[in-house]
């Protein structure tokens, strides 16, 4: 390396004048006649790499040439800079690198930014993707410049200096941290009005924000008129014709769920195609994490997501929580973070919604690629890296991967055991078959995988939607992009009470009314965009889930009906359209359980099943209770529709945090597991018992 070639040289020799003389140096002549004066800095000079200005700087500033070189091949391998690799590695802490680098400099370092002197202006959020420099404003004295120097800059800033010594009054130093709470709190009045209203403001027909339009309202209030009047004049015609309309639809609604248990069991004997690892350094990815009084959760979360296998340099990790929130920040803050976590306060503001905080934080989303989870989750550590080669694999058409959820407390009660039931069906059995056939998908609230531009592009979540993940799904759909299905998991416990069960499945079922609302504003429009095909997709699925759960009971009491008629009228008395309607009541009660329990227990794996056990009798319970919350759904959505019904979590049964499942002393005890452990000891003596009998007949034959 030639020192005097190097700005590295340069900066080296500037710093040692000031060691020296106390001065400094007045231009930049005078640097480079010091360079010369200066060889015996060669050997520090030379532990970057060739020409590397950003490995000469840091070791000048007093880091050893062994690390920087070992953090120079691993910048190589991950596309980032020294300088970052540095600050990640946790060799230093933000606070200690940059009061070097201020020291050094002899400017003012500045901890922390007070958000009464920044101001909100035009541009302000690009520095909460990358922190570089922020003015600050003073009531009775001149502003400042509060800058993040990078180090391969370093050199040009010491010439700048150099050359105006006189700006170094109107220069202060801080560290990204603090320049990013600075602007998070001084624009937070804007940013989250434009979370609550963006969607609204630029693309009214599709946010939920109005519960129905004057034309929906009309129409419906026409046909409920109209058949009212129609039942009360004509009962004997107009009721069989109900009967025989309500049975066909809700058969209808079970159909998309038979066509995906048939193709669940084709798919089995197909080998799923693996997606290639890629050849380029990684991009930054982004992990936003919504929460809301989770105190407990935090430990269990901070400890899930350091599992994940990315690069620390390249990831962009957001904890997003309500300001107000004082319990689970203060459990925020015991954790210590790394430098890769972030803590976004988000200021109280109607409606206060998950899908609201989201959209808040997104502003600051650094990655190209963007994964929502849930306090409760444990991702698995691949699961990014899997969604990240899906999509460097695929177009640009495909903007969402959703990961299949799995309950890993499956074992605990029958509502805990069917609802891993029901994930099963829905995240390994419907939602597969879906993608499959490029058809629509209602995403899940969690494990969802996001190009950020397009994310941005189709205006987020929907604040005013408390389901907001499927909206987002279809939204995506019908302007003109894709999802598809993960196989890397994301484990979650079940709710256990039926309180919580019923208090979460409300909000679900009024999301789900609240979107299918949103996409029936305009069928014309919608079916055009979507596709005929697709939009009938939808009305089976959304429409079908909120039908068949509001019309079980209906459908349970006729079935029950023609029992009771079957018992004390003989066949040849009953006529064919009776026979036939007694038929599809059976068929419709009898399918909905019978749909509901092969697809879940047929995409669940042998200690799934074993797990579940006999619980699966409570199948026509779970039924009734979902009929329930359809209904008081139905209620809320005219009394409360934009409520967020918070579901409380609690930590899963693990024994050892480095697990992304449920640890094996927890399983082990359960009662199945206790059983198939008996059975396998009395098979195991059962084979010992044979292997002596056929060692003694060998030694007798011998004798």
């Amino acid at each position: 390396m030639i020192i005097s070639g190097t700005w590295g040289a340069t900066l080296a020799v500037w710093c040692i004048s000031l060691s020296e003389t106390g001065e400094y140096p007045p231009t930049m002549a005078d640097l480079r006649k010091r360079v010369l004066a200066h060889r015996g800095w060669l050997h520090i000079l030379e532990a970057g790499q060739g020409e590397d200005t950003e490995a000469s700087v840091l070791v000048t500033l007093g880091f050893s040439a062994s690390r920087i070189a070992a953090l120079a091949a691993e910048a190589a391998s991950n596309g980032t800079t020294i300088e970052t690799e540095l600050l990640h590695s946790g060799a230093t802490t933000e606070d200690a690198y940059y009061r070097a680098v201020a020291r050094f400099f002899r400017l003012p370092f500045m901890e922390r930014i007070d958000p009464q002197t920044v101001v909100d202006l035009d541009g302000l959020d690009t520095q909460l993707v990358q922190p570089l420099q922020v003015r600050l404003t003073y009531p009775n004295r001149a502003p400042q410049i509060a800058m993040v120097p990078r180090a391969e800059k370093l050199p040009e800033f010491a010439a700048f200096l150099a050359r105006k010594p006189a700006l170094r009054d109107g220069l202060v130093i801080t560290t990204p941290s603090a320049l990013r709470a600075a602007v998070w709190e001084a624009g937070s009045a804007r940013r989250v009005r434009r979370a609550a209203t963006d969607l609204f403001d630029m693309q009214p027909h599709l946010s939920a924000r109005i519960i129905t339009t004057g034309t929906q309202g009309l129409v419906a209030g026409s046909m409920l008129t109209a058949l009212a009047a129609i039942c009360i004049a004509m009962p004997a015609i107009l009721l069989p014709l109900l009967h025989i309309t309500i049975t066909l639809l809700y058969f209808a609604c079970l159909a998309l769920r038979m066509v995906a248990l048939v193709e669940q069991r084709r798919q089995r004997r197909r080998a799923p195609a693996l997606p290639q690892p890629v050849e380029e350094p990684l991009p930054v990815y982004s992990v936003m994490v919504a929460i809301y009084r989770e105190a407990d959760m935090v430990p269990q979360l901070v400890a899930s997501l350091q599992r994940l296998e990315w690069p620390r340099s390249r990831l962009d990790i957001k904890i997003v929580c309500e300001r107000d929130d004082a319990e689970t920040l203060a459990a925020l803050d015991a954790q210590k973070l790394p430098p890769h976590f972030e803590v976004v306060k988000v200021p109280p503001y109607h409606p206060r919604t998950k899908p609201k905080a989201l959209a808040y934080a997104l502003a600051a989303a650094r990655g190209e690629f963007l994964a929502i989870y849930d306090a409760e989750d444990r991702p698995h550590p691949g699961q990014l890296m899997e969604a990240y080669r899906r999509f460097r694999s695929s177009g640009p058409e495909l903007a969402c991967l959703q990961a299949p959820l799995i309950i890993s407390n499956v074992d605990e009660n029958h509502i805990s055991a069917l609802f891993a039931m029901e994930y099963a069906a829905l995240f390994r059995g419907l939602l597969p078959m879906l993608s499959r056939y490029r058809m629509p998908l209602p995403l899940g609230g969690t494990s969802n995988h996001f190009r950020t531009a397009v994310l941005r592009r189709v205006g987020g979540w929907d604040p005013f939607n408390v389901t907001e993940d499927a909206d987002l799904g279809l939204r995506l759909y019908r302007l003109g992009y894709r999802s598809e299905t993960l196989r890397c998991q994301t484990l979650e416990e079940a709710p256990v009470s039926r309180a919580v069960w019923i208090g979460q499945r409300t909000r679900w079922f009024k999301g789900w009314l609240q979107t299918w609302l949103v996409m029936t504003r305009n069928p014309l429009l919608t079916a055009r965009q979507m596709g005929w095909r697709a939009m009938l997709v939808f009305h089976l699925l959304i429409g079908g889930m909120l039908f068949s759960a509001l019309l079980h009971p209906l459908i349970l009491v006729l079935f029950i009906k023609a029992l009771l008629l079957l018992a004390h009228t003989p066949l040849a008395e009953m006529g064919m359209l009776t026979l036939g309607l007694m038929l599809m009541d059976g068929l419709n009660v009898i399918a909905s359980y019978l749909v509901f329990l092969g697809l879940g227990m047929g995409s669940m794996i042998g200690l799934e099943k074993l797990k579940v056990g006999r619980r699966w009798i409570a199948v026509p319970m779970h039924w009734m209770m979902s009929s329930y919350a359809a209904w008081r759904a139905v209620n809320e959505l005219r009394t409360n529709p934009f409520f967020w019904k918070k579901t409380p979590h609690r930590p899963a049964r693990t024994a050892r945090a480095g697990e992304a499942s449920a640890a094996p002393g927890e399983w082990m005890r359960s009662t199945s597991v206790q059983r198939l452990r008996k059975a396998l000891r009395q098979a195991l003596r059962f084979m010992l018992s044979l292997l002596n009998q056929e060692r003694w007949r060998g030694a007798l034959r011998r004798t």
